[in-house]
């Protein structure tokens, strides 16, 4: 079984939802610890394959806009 690009980004996931017609890649990044003691991501944002032209694309934009957090 081959490995998915995003397996290799950490903080990148991808989301194949049909039953909410949801595909893309979700991104988290800096996470903190809240008040209740729960960790959670201080950065996080979706790029849905329809709206920035397929798979690839979306994904680019996800990698780029985690390397923009992290630096």
């Amino acid at each position: 079984k081959s490995r998915s690009a995003s397996s290799s980004v950490p903080g990148v996931s991808r989301i194949d939802q049909e039953s909410t017609r949801t595909h893309g890649y979700f991104v988290r990044v800096g996470y903190h610890r809240t008040k209740e003691g729960a960790w959670r991501p201080k950065h996080r944002a979706f790029f849905g394959d329809a709206s920035h032209g397929g798979k690839d694309k979306a994904f680019k934009a996800a990698v780029k806009w985690l390397k923009s957090k992290q630096s």
